[in-house]
């Protein structure tokens, strides 16, 4: 089946918004057996559109169309795909009744400008958006299918997953159950991921599992993709595949497949029935933010404590023997993290201390880190240093903050060397 990915805009056209749309439409109809065979990007001009919409009728079985569904004047897949099909634009009272909702149940009236989304062309059906206004509709044009989706990315992918998909496989005839396992990493890069996981896709029958890696700093996703027949044919090949991953990456897996890093560490805490609190230095809240965001209803997260200034963070913590030129080092970690775990009464305390130097520009910084974890009984601090612009040492001493405390909570040892780090 030939597919073809069609994404509007004079943003993406310009390079000025990165397309991630494309690559999730993209990456999401490889896993389930679907490939693209054209992928074309026009910009908010009508005849470049129109040109476009025929062009991709007269070659593909199937058209995803992105973009343009807005309410503003330089939106017009509606408009434009209602002449390539020769339809009139017809106004949708149930759609249009959708939108007044939307907007009332958030104590606003709806602006005349977003009647157009509820302007549809004639014959088409529609394809429900339920977190916006902006509906995706499914239409014919010169015999060919026609899938147009909202730009915003959440709706388009929520819209794309759960509507689209399944249409596609049911146009494509496949016959076949899909699988997408993923494991997220930390502390190691993919040439050594690529060495560690070698002749792994052997181990399936008949080479079934296709292995990838998508590396997004810090953490680095490995990916198993597998077809099948049948459920019980997918667990077969998949099965010994992903367990042997499993062993081979070892504690450097931080989560598998949605769940996270910070989930981990929420999960052995609400286990255990413990909580945390956390101090952090040069990372702006990175760290309490990532567990305060997963933690949902669950008070397991005592408090966050950021400061730029260590004798700031020595008082917020109640560590009396801070004075003057207290410095970053294991000693201090150690004490901060005992004194805010005393003044929040959690279980557990988590402290990230940075010392950044070396010249601003990218590439030239250096981060001497100390991390300082303590719980009921114990202790442990972990040093490192990493070398980049002050971005790159910010995102990883959160990470190596965080995995120090996972790995703390599931018993494993905090100070394995991770990639990253020099010296």
């Amino acid at each position: 089946m030939r597919i073809e990915l069609l994404c509007t805009g004079d943003e993406i056209l310009t390079g000025k918004t990165v397309n991630t749309n494309y690559s999730h439409m993209a990456g999401r109809l490889g896993e389930v057996g679907l490939t693209v065979s054209w992928g074309t990007t026009v910009g908010d001009d009508r005849e470049t559109i129109r040109a476009a919409m025929l062009q991709a009728a007269g070659r593909a079985d199937a058209v995803v169309v992105n973009g343009g569904l807005g309410p503003t004047v330089d939106d017009l897949s509606q408009e434009v795909a209602a002449e390539a099909a020769g339809v009139r634009l017809e106004l949708d009272p149930a759609w249009l009744e959708r939108i007044e909702d939307y907007y009332s149940r958030r104590g606003r009236v709806m602006p005349p400008t977003n009647r157009k989304q509820a302007m549809l062309p004639a014959g088409s059906e529609i394809i429900d958006n339920p977190i916006g206004t902006a509906c995706g509709f499914l239409l014919s044009i010169r015999g060919t299918p026609f899938f147009f989706t909202p730009g915003v990315p959440r709706e388009m992918r929520l819209m794309f997953d759960e509507q689209i998909i399944p249409r596609l496989l049911d146009l494509s005839g496949l016959e076949t159950v899909s699988r997408v396992k993923r494991f997220h990493t930390f502390g190691i890069g993919e040439s050594r991921a690529d060495q560690l996981l070698q002749g792994v896709p052997g181990l399936a029958p008949d080479d079934a599992v296709k292995l990838g890696f998508q590396s997004h700093y810090p953490q680095l996703e490995t990916k198993l993709v597998v077809h099948a027949a049948t459920t019980t044919e997918l667990k077969r090949r998949l099965d010994p595949v992903e367990a042997e991953v499993r062993r081979r990456l070892g504690n450097f897996v931080v989560g598998e497949d949605e769940q996270s890093l910070e989930q981990k560490i929420l999960d052995a805490l609400e286990d255990a029935d413990g909580s945390v609190a956390t101090m952090e230095m040069f990372t702006g809240g990175m760290v309490s933010s990532r567990l305060f965001g997963a933690s949902s209803s669950r008070c397991l997260v005592r408090r966050g404590v950021v400061s730029r200034d260590l004798e700031q963070l020595a008082d917020a913590a109640g560590f009396e023997h801070a004075g003057p030129g207290v410095s970053v080092d294991s000693k201090t970690a150690v004490a901060l993290a005992t004194s805010l775990k005393k003044r929040c009464g959690s279980t557990h305390a988590l402290v990230v201390l940075v010392s950044v130097s070396g010249d601003p520009n990218p590439g030239g910084c250096r981060g001497e880190m100390r991390i300082g974890v303590v719980d009921e009984g114990d202790s442990v601090v972990r040093k490192a240093t990493l070398i980049g612009s002050g971005q790159w040492i910010r995102l990883g001493a959160v990470e190596l903050g965080l995995d120090c405390l996972r790995r703390h909570l599931y018993g494993l040892p905090v100070d394995q060397r991770i990639d990253f780090e020099t010296g």
